[in-house]
């Protein structure tokens, strides 16, 4: 019989219920960061200060996650052997990701860094075909990448030209994209033998020391002063962090990464939506465009086979 953790991540409506929450929260962070940033005086040039936010960021969001660990009645006691392994995921889940997500959005808008994210899905289509043989690149596949990428590329025209608005920012969102995507896929193999409470925290944890380090060289320890709104936008970046990569890495678990990388087209719909609405940005024809074309990669290359394809064994 399976454990009551693997029967729920595994059912449809489980798989359905955690990715959804995952990529809702994930999408919310777009207009959080952007919103913190202003409440808090950090410039688009500001490097230092916006990897030291970040880093904050993932220290809370790694002790939130120690806390529902001790909770549960579980050791949060570091375990032999596993410094390699979670290090590893934090080196691309959260210190290489973010540091090219906080510069990258600082300099785009919520509703590009939105559109972009959907490419953390053809990330790890990519990435699986190298890391697993089971999920090997196919026609189809290709040809929802190149839908993807077409949005991608159409989200850099500016509205009422035909100009191109793709620069080092939205290129430091795609390498977070790419950062975040091989983390996901690397925490799927890691949770084979880590806890997956114990891996995310720690991983956040070491990840979230060093993006605390390196921000501090430039900006100190402390250059923020935060007002209650501030605070509590902080609060809520850390905890769906927390939430957000737990769920996410659960699902990976016990899924492959195929059959629940569909869901990541969530993300632009919902930080897409999320950042017009709480950012004022404008959702003008070229945006709904490319969000289409996005959407339409990501459904394409995780589309079921068709039946006559099916593998009956």
């Amino acid at each position: 019989m399976k454990p009551t953790t693997e029967k729920i991540f595994t059912h449809p409506l489980g798989i359905m219920a955690a990715a959804t929450g995952a990529t809702f929260l994930w999408g919310s962070a777009f207009p959080f960061v952007k919103l913190s940033y202003t409440e808090l005086g950090i410039g688009k040039n500001e490097l230092f200060k916006q990897i030291l936010f970040a880093g904050y960021r993932f220290v809370l969001a790694s002790l939130l996650i120690m806390l529902i660990i001790k909770l549960i009645g579980k050791s949060i006691g570091y375990q032999r052997g596993s410094l390699l392994k979670v290090g590893r995921i934090g080196l691309f889940q959260t210190l290489l990701q973010y540091v090219f997500f906080y510069y990258g959005l600082s300099g785009s808008t919520g509703v590009q860094g939105s559109i972009i994210a959907g490419t953390t899905s053809f990330f790890q289509i990519l990435l699986a075909h190298f890391m697993y043989t089971s999920d090997k690149i196919t026609v189809r596949k290709v040809a929802g990448l190149l839908v993807g990428f077409a949005g991608v590329i159409l989200v850099g025209i500016t509205k009422g030209s035909v100009s191109f608005n793709f620069g080092i920012a939205e290129i430091c969102l795609l390498l977070a994209m790419f950062f975040g995507a091989l983390g996901n896929v690397l925490s799927k193999k890691e949770s084979e033998h880590l806890d997956i409470l114990y891996m995310t925290s720690y991983q956040m944890l070491l990840g979230g020391l060093v993006l605390v380090a390196v921000g501090a060289t430039g900006a100190g320890i402390m250059p923020f002063e935060f007002t209650w709104k501030a605070a509590w936008m902080f609060l809520y970046l850390a905890v769906l962090s927390a939430l957000g990569f737990v769920l996410w890495n659960t699902v990976m678990k016990y899924n492959k990464v195929g059959s629940i990388s569909m869901y990541l087209f969530l993300i632009p719909v919902f930080g897409v939506f999320l950042s017009a609405a709480l950012l004022r940005e404008e959702l003008h024809l070229i945006v709904w465009a490319a969000l289409a074309l996005v959407v339409s990669g990501i459904v394409i290359v995780n589309r079921a086979k068709a039946p006559q394809t099916l593998d009956l064994r």
